[in-house]
């Protein structure tokens, strides 16, 4: 009986110590923690956090969990900046109205397949008619006679199928007819790497850095130059996210993002700095998005 009371003991010790460090870490001025959109975190979050890490030594903790997570976790305060590709939706929880989101790029929305796959190009009506269902096999769209896997992000209101029913539907509210769920960006383009008869649609930050093949969108590709340009139209920004007053470590690094050598950052990896393509801002208003 003593040994299992001393062993409790010092089980319950070292959960006391493991928690206290955490807390320390959490509360530790030269450590940032980070939560949210995938596809945001793959584009250039990381490389961004290396480079303040070496700018100023602070760390930035990078965590997933989707546009949702970015945007309320930073709210409670249970993160210190959060990640999103959508705007705030208060109308669908309320603690979403306590976030500030900050702009800090642009990211075209990539019709990705199979690498095998012949299909070169969708437009508008071929992609509504595929997520409402009435597309259902690859032989309607010039391709083999097989069964057509669109994979979607569980939900309604993910950055990427969010911003689909706001493009293609108007309707934030459209159902997509797939049994073929999935809870983050991530294991939808793994599902299209992997099955040849898959597709689906997701950020080009994060597609170009997968084994699948971007195919055009009312014959347009989603570079970087038609993005600028507007030539290509499925697009929307990527925020960070603070709290309405946010602490002075959190103003620093979301001023970081911002400056020149955060701006070169994210052009390195293939994105687009919110404030070179200006003229988009305009455009986004035309779907109903508030770009503030």
């Amino acid at each position: 009986m003593r040994r299992t009371k001393l062993i409790s003991g010092y089980v319950a010790g070292l959960m006391l110590l493991f928690t206290t460090a955490v807390n320390a870490v959490a509360n530790d001025d030269n450590v940032i923690r980070w939560a949210g959109c995938g596809i945001t975190k793959k584009a250039f979050m990381a490389e961004l956090a290396k480079g303040y890490e070496k700018k100023t030594g602070v760390k930035v903790m990078l965590e997933g969990g989707g546009a949702t997570r970015g945007i309320r976790d930073t709210s409670a305060l249970k993160v210190d900046i959060g990640g999103s590709c959508r705007m705030s939706l208060p109308e669908t929880d309320r603690t979403e109205l306590y976030a500030s989101l900050h702009p800090v790029a642009w990211d075209a929305l990539a019709i990705i397949v199979h690498k095998s796959n012949p299909i070169k190009n969708m437009t508008t009506e071929q992609i509504r008619d595929i997520y409402s269902g009435k597309i259902t096999n690859w032989k309607q769209l010039g391709g083999q006679d097989a069964p057509l896997k669109l994979y979607v992000r569980e939900g309604s209101i993910s950055g990427v199928g969010y911003a689909i029913r706001q493009y293609i539907f108007k309707d934030g509210g459209m159902e997509f007819r797939t049994k073929y769920q999935v809870k983050s960006s991530g294991p939808l383009e793994k599902a299209v790497e992997k099955d040849s008869l898959a597709m689906g649609i997701t950020g080009i930050s994060s597609a170009r850095k997968r084994d699948v093949k971007v195919i055009e969108f009312d014959g347009k590709s989603p570079t970087v130059d038609n993005l600028i340009a507007g030539k290509y139209q499925l697009y929307r920004p990527l925020y960070l996210v603070s709290s309405p007053q946010p602490s002075k470590k959190v103003k620093e690094f979301i001023t970081f993002a911002m400056s020149p050598e955060g701006r070169q950052i994210i052009r390195n990896n293939k994105a687009v700095p919110y404030k070179d393509a200006p003229n988009l801002m305009s455009k986004m208003l035309v779907y109903g998005f508030d770009v503030k």
